[in-house]
């Protein structure tokens, strides 16, 4: 099959395309026949080389993927050939003390499709049933392949650790981002008021577009000082933050009494500096999110399949053009996600 891959870690200049192994169905999984593949950052962490991550080189990335069910193994039930799917990217082994308290993303052998195993940037891709959704015919499959991961983490981080109710405020950081473009739509979504902070005239607009109430764009100055003026004082009841050590700070600062800052990334680098004092006298919490649940996963896309959330799509490409895509996004130059077609 043609397919996407890597031979060796490094730049953008190592990713080629040709020929690879076709997915065979196993007991329990089925091939996906793949319409569209959405790319992430993590594509590019993977093809830079993750520390104490062990690949079977040449590597097939790729975690959002959309499609048509092109084999179903044995044991596979409620599945035929032809039916229209998006996949959680999520693997869990169902069987250790987390994935018993359906908190998957902490299963002790979790894994990322696309990123410990081949993933969707090819003609097919192999995955355990039960990581299927079904996909109504109404919803496009560029649609469906661009929600998968950054959803499925804007849902988990807001609602499950971010605790975020109606008439709150959130501030999102790196708004032009496809987790933080995902979570604008939910926290509007459920009812709260919604800061956010990008970089540059274009990125502001779209941010307001994608609806988020009040934009900073972070060349301008700190958007700390921005948030305090807008609060009036106040701070916001939560940040959400991708961006790490750059903006950990001002982060903290922007955050009300009894705030929360919820982490998924860490872009600028792992370490933040804490002004403990701060923190215990304002009475902030703070926490981690990785990925969803497969509840978590299937409510959020429910709501995609329903039409309440509507994913960026900033470009398409051939799975041709995979070196240009991902110098695309290694450049900050995509709004949104940026889909693949085989």
């Amino acid at each position: 099959m043609y397919a996407a891959f890597f031979r060796q870690h490094g730049g953008p200049e190592v990713m080629e395309t040709g020929e690879a192994p076709e997915p065979v169905a196993a007991s329990g999984s089925v091939v996906v026949e793949v319409r569209a593949a959405a790319l992430n950052h993590l594509d590019l962490w993977v093809r830079k080389g993750l520390p104490g991550l062990e690949l079977d080189l040449p590597h097939i990335g790729g975690s959002d993927v959309a499609g048509v069910v092109a084999e179903v193994g044995p044991g596979v039930e409620g599945w035929e050939v032809g039916d229209r799917v998006a996949i959680n990217p999520s693997l869990w082994c169902g069987e250790c003390e987390w994935c018993d308290r359906g908190e998957h993303p902490l299963c002790v052998e979790f894994k990322i499709l696309g990123e410990h195993v081949p993933g969707g940037t090819a003609e097919r891709v192999r995955v355990a049933a039960r990581n299927l959704y079904r996909i109504p015919e109404s919803l496009d499959f560029r649609v469906a392949a661009a929600a998968p991961l950054a959803y499925q983490t804007a849902w988990r981080a807001l609602t499950n650790r971010g605790r975020l109710a109606a008439g709150e405020s959130v501030l999102i950081t790196g708004a032009s981002g496809g987790v933080s473009t995902a979570a604008i739509q939910i926290a509007r979504l459920l009812g709260a008021r919604v800061l956010a902070v990008s970089s540059g005239p274009e990125n502001v607009r779209r941010a307001r577009e994608t609806g988020a109430d009040v934009v900073f764009d972070r060349l301008e100055g700190p958007f700390s000082d921005g948030v305090r003026a807008e609060t009036e004082g106040r701070g916001v009841d939560l940040v959400l933050d991708s961006v790490g050590e750059a903006t950990w700070e001002q982060c903290l600062r922007c955050l009300s009494r009894l705030g929360r800052l919820v982490t998924y990334g860490a872009t600028t680098g792992p370490r933040g500096a804490v002004e403990i004092r701060h923190m215990f006298w304002k009475q902030i919490s703070v926490s981690g999110s990785t990925m969803g649940s497969r509840a978590e996963f299937e409510a959020v896309m429910d709501h995609v399949a329903a039409g309440d959330l509507s994913p960026v799509i900033g470009e398409v490409l051939p799975l041709s053009s995979i070196r240009e895509a991902h110098q695309m996004l290694e450049d900050g130059e995509v709004f949104g996600k940026l889909v693949l077609e085989p």
